[in-house]
């Protein structure tokens, strides 16, 4: 069909266009789709076998959708691609608010236009981006907003009657007609607000003012919500929420490497970062781990949710941590280490809700506890010894890493700074007696975890299982032997004695 040659409704109909509604488009394309292998969204990791079956299936019945699920899930993602869904052009009556179809206009100027001009009222092609239409709830939200008013400055201007539908102002439902209307956070709507909405969904008619109105609006209706809302500032009324045929479910990643994908995936980094600075998959892995972390703390409001944007500003600030460092040292190259975690405390802290006892402890050290659990929790796969750490049958364990300790024992000490050169914070790390040779033997997952990187992650693993002491400081970490950190100098060789 050539569009450029079809501008009035006589040549649409000398073509032979047929209308279809907006689901039986989406139905259409998807099916499309469906029988050619080819993937329904892009960019959309880890719902593959589960929030993305679910959405096929609404959209196969011609449902109304309802996104339930914690902040940083992909919700209004999703939603926003549902428009590829639809067919790439539309023919409307030009001139149109509401996308009035020319076969079958609903509107007082679309009725008008085609009983004046017949088979000449002009037409035009709408792209399929232009009929996505999408709404913040807040409580300011009006019927005014959503449905329409009188228009009196339209009423001077024109010179008609209030009682003339001419004078009437859509608001942005109707002018999402033919096309997709997505309300962000539908609890924060106030429930008078509601009411109109579930009208508008069981019968397709809009109310405005004193006007007999019953326009059987063609609209494909999404809605995103977090369960959180319900208690905390509002809820879905009982009669709308009857009327969403389809509520899917969405959730966070469900391992770690999904996570990673999607953070890495999401990241904004520079040209120059990404050329020159290498992030190890040890340091991406312990990025979603603190997220893990986060999502199951005891200082962490679960029902608030931790989101994924988490991980991906903990991201960009390690490698902007990295790069600051390569500028101080006049390095080309970089690479991330377990210290420059840190840098991510400020991304953390920024995206979790805390509960009381959170709020107690103080944001920066639950961030500080949080990273610390991280480095725990994937120890054992590295050095899968830590698995049976807690275990008294398996004392030797402990004997593979002796060589390490006693040379804290002894009376020395590590410190890393997070500044030094790459050259520096080898030969610091090679200081320590036997850790080469225990990350040697080590279960090497990846070849971006350089030897060097090992060996400060099994410092760090060690501090983390109370075999060594750590103390965070402003620009380093400092590791000794934990007894010697918490008795006198003088003490600790009566320690030793007294063992």
């Amino acid at each position: 069909m050539n569009r450029s040659q079809i501008t009035t409704l006589g040549a649409l109909k000398k073509a032979n266009y047929v209308s279809h509604t907006v689901k039986e488009e989406m139905r259409n394309n998807l099916i499309e789709r469906l029988k050619k292998g080819l993937p329904v969204f892009d960019n959309i990791i880890g719902y593959e076998d589960t929030v993305i079956p679910q959405l096929e299936r609404a959209i196969l019945a011609g449902h109304n959708i309802n996104f339930l699920g914690l902040r940083g899930q992909a919700k209004t993602r999703m939603a926003r691609q549902l428009v590829t869904l639809l067919d790439e052009y539309i023919p409307v009556i030009k001139g149109s608010e509401i996308n009035d179809d020319p076969l079958k206009p609903l509107s007082y100027f679309g009725r008008k236009a085609v009983e004046e001009n017949g088979d000449n009222t002009a037409i035009e092609w709408v792209h399929r981006s232009e009929r996505y239409a999408e709404k913040l709830a807040t409580p300011d939200v009006n019927i005014a907003d959503l449905v329409g008013d009188l228009d009196p400055i339209k009423a001077a201007n024109l010179k008609l009657s209030y009682s003339d539908e001419g004078v009437i102002h859509f608001g942005i439902i109707p002018r999402s007609n033919r096309g997709i209307f997505v309300i962000n956070e539908l609890p924060d709507l106030q429930p008078r607000i509601q009411v109109a909405l579930f009208n508008i969904l069981q019968e397709g008619d809009i109310q405005i003012r004193g006007f007999k109105l019953r326009f059987p609006l063609d609209v494909q209706f999404v809605f995103t919500a977090n369960p959180e809302d319900y208690t905390n500032r509002g809820a879905i009324i009982t009669p709308l929420k009857d009327r969403i045929q389809s509520q899917i479910f969405t959730h966070y990643p469900e391992t770690i490497e999904i996570g990673r994908a999607i953070t890495k995936q999401e990241v904004n980094l520079k040209e120059g970062q990404r050329k020159n600075i290498q992030m190890p998959l040890l340091i991406e892995q312990l990025i979603e781990q603190i997220a893990v972390e986060a999502r199951s703390s005891e200082f962490v409001d679960e029902k608030s949710g931790v989101s994924a944007r988490l991980s991906i500003s903990a991201y960009e600030s390690v490698v902007s941590a990295v790069e600051r460092r390569m500028l101080l040292n006049a390095e080309q190259k970089g690479s991330a280490r377990v210290g420059d975690l840190l840098a991510a405390i400020p991304a953390i802290v920024g995206k979790i809700e805390m509960v009381y006892e959170g709020e107690q402890e103080g944001a920066v050290t639950v961030a500080h506890k949080l990273i610390g659990s991280a480095i725990r929790s994937l120890a054992s796969r590295y050095f899968p010894d830590f698995d049976k750490m807690r275990d008294k049958q398996h004392p030797e364990i402990r004997e593979r890493y002796v060589k390490i300790t006693q040379w804290f024992e002894n009376g020395n000490e590590l410190s890393l700074e997070n500044d030094e050169s790459e050259k520096m914070y080898e030969k610091t790390l090679n200081r320590v007696t036997g850790l080469n040779k225990v990350v040697a033997t080590a279960k090497k997952i990846d070849t971006s975890n350089s030897e060097v990187l090992l060996m400060e992650y099994l410092i760090h693993v060690l501090a983390a299982y109370s075999m060594l002491d750590k103390k965070i400081l402003e620009k380093s970490f400092t590791f000794q032997d934990y007894f010697s950190s918490i008795m006198p100098k003088g003490d600790s060789n009566r320690f030793k004695d007294f063992q």
